[in-house]
């Protein structure tokens, strides 16, 4: 007989994951026998990112990544499913590491720089739905910032110093994927919806998988900066081995010159720069306004920061605002471009009282963002301190509707005004402070870094420019865009972090 010291004699203990694993391999015989194909699809995709995040919790965050731009599509040829594949991934890679520091005893907040001044934002935020009209909507939106403190943390634990470029491919391989299908939707497809149709209906306004073209360009605005990032800092040590090549060859041959162009560096500068022109024709081909003024600041932002000295940054952002300007001034931009860019000045009036306004074809667009932040500042007129309530703008829009607007967009249309409206001046001043932070911080490992930790930081300060541009006109934190963002502030984090470490080492 076998000794038991007192305990009852049973089957052995198995890891957690194992019955879960088998658990869910059952469901998913059943359900790949029972349901329809799309579901079955659907069920058996899933089944593969839960079992990959069980190995890896990497994996799964990945898996958001790549299908959290999918949510809008699944949401409509999908209603039933009461969560889209980006969240699932993400719930399953949650889980999974809770689990794997829980029985490793080593459950811990992961040190950020960035996690006082958003954890004071989410505070706050939480703290005015005590006007909250609608608690659910406080409630959904309160988890999205959630789970930007989540995917940070997540990514930080589960990537570290030794993978953390993995996540930065994540978020190419899903902006790459999305540049593509847009390019396909623009002009390949031959067809489109009716409404975005452009270009006296030759063309459509790509959208991806997001079905509107304005997220759709600000997921786009958001990756591409990183790979332009990436691109810019491998073109300088390939133009230096080029330049050494030519240098010790003299007489220079043609095959000098060939050997010289093909060096080490070359298929990373030819890798950076595919992906970034196949976002950037995305971005373009969805002729959304705010997200090309938000790249152009974005632009500018990676000129600037890219030379190691700020005066030969300087130099090149005004030569290039130079000639943008002598080429609006002589004609040399596409005239469909220049009427896009500059067709709403006319009406664009900050200060406007839009109830006063004649609409027409023409101004219908501008008038109804104005009449929304119109009624957005009057909510914070109304309620400065705490605002309306988080996430609760739609909810309280018919008490502030103007005449001739009594449809809510969903938000403002302007994320400074729509937190203002939603969470007071206490709010936004929390808001911004977090987002200065992020810059500052951002800013400083692109002095203090060398390699491809600085090409990152490039990259991921222009596109916290082209966020805040962009969100002049537009809200950005909708169909799973947040996820990614809070992938890029953990690689931030990791960044800092190993920057910190540096400086010790050269201290001690």
């Amino acid at each position: 007989m076998v000794e038991t010291h007192g305990k009852t004699p049973g089957i052995p203990r198995l890891p957690l994951y194992t019955g879960v694993l088998a658990a869910a391999s059952l469901l998913v015989g059943v359900a790949l026998g029972m349901l329809p194909l799309l579901w079955a699809a659907v069920m058996l995709l899933a089944a593969v990112v839960i079992v990959l995040t069980l190995i890896d919790p990497l994996i799964g965050l990945g898996a958001a990544l790549l299908l959290g731009p999918t949510k809008p599509l699944t949401d409509y040829f999908v209603p039933e499913l009461p969560l889209d594949l980006g969240q699932i991934a993400l719930i399953t890679a949650l889980g999974t590491w809770l689990l794997h520091a829980l029985s490793r005893h080593e459950l811990r907040l992961p040190r950020s720089k960035i996690n006082a001044p958003l954890l004071i934002f989410i505070g706050i935020a939480a703290l005015s739905t005590l006007n909250a009209l609608s608690l659910g909507d406080a409630l959904q939106e309160l988890v999205k910032w959630g789970q930007i403190a989540l995917v940070m943390w997540l990514a930080i634990e589960t990537a570290g110093r030794a993978r953390w470029q993995w996540v930065i491919g994540f978020v190419l391989a899903a902006g790459a994927a999305q540049g593509a299908v847009g390019i396909w939707q623009f002009g390949l497809r031959g067809d489109g919806p009716e409404h975005f149709a452009i270009l006296g209906g030759r063309f459509y306004r790509a959208y991806g998988s997001f079905e509107q073209p304005n997220p759709y360009a600000g997921f786009l605005g958001l990756v591409l900066p990183i790979a332009l990032g990436l691109a810019l800092g491998v073109l300088g040590p390939w133009a230096r081995a080029l330049w050494i090549k030519l240098k010790a060859a003299r007489p220079v041959s043609f095959n000098q010159v060939v050997q010289g162009l093909l060096n080490t560096h070359l298929p990373y500068l030819l890798l950076f720069g595919t992906l970034g022109a196949v976002m950037l024709a995305g971005l373009l081909m969805s002729w959304s306004r705010g997200a090309w003024i938000g790249f152009g600041a974005a632009a500018l932002t990676l000129l600037f920061a890219w030379p190691r000295k700020a005066w030969f940054g300087a130099a090149l952002v005004i030569g290039s605002l130079v000639l943008g300007l002598a080429a609006w001034e002589f004609n040399l931009l596409p005239a469909s471009i220049s009427s896009r860019l500059t067709g709403f000045t006319e009406d664009f009036d900050v200060s406007l009282d839009v109830r006063g306004v004649d609409i027409n074809d023409a101004n219908y667009s501008v008038l109804e963002r104005l009449a929304h932040w119109q009624a957005a500042r009057e909510m914070a007129r109304y309620h400065p301190l705490l605002g309306v309530g988080f996430g609760n703008y739609e909810a309280v829009y018919p008490a502030y509707a103007l005449i001739n607007w009594p449809y809510p967009l969903g938000h403002a249309h302007n994320i400074y005004l729509n937190t203002l409206a939603e969470t007071g001046i206490i709010g936004v001043v929390a808001y911004l402070g977090f987002w200065i932070s992020v810059v500052w911080f951002t800013w400083r490992i692109t002095r203090q870094t060398t390699s491809w930790q600085r090409s990152i930081a490039v990259g991921l300060l222009a596109a916290w420019t082209h966020l805040a541009v962009h969100q002049l006109f537009d809200k950005l934190y909708v169909a799973n865009i947040h996820l990614h963002l809070g992938a890029l502030l953990g690689v931030l984090s990791i960044l800092l972090d190993m920057q910190s470490e540096t400086q010790r080492n050269s201290y001690g």
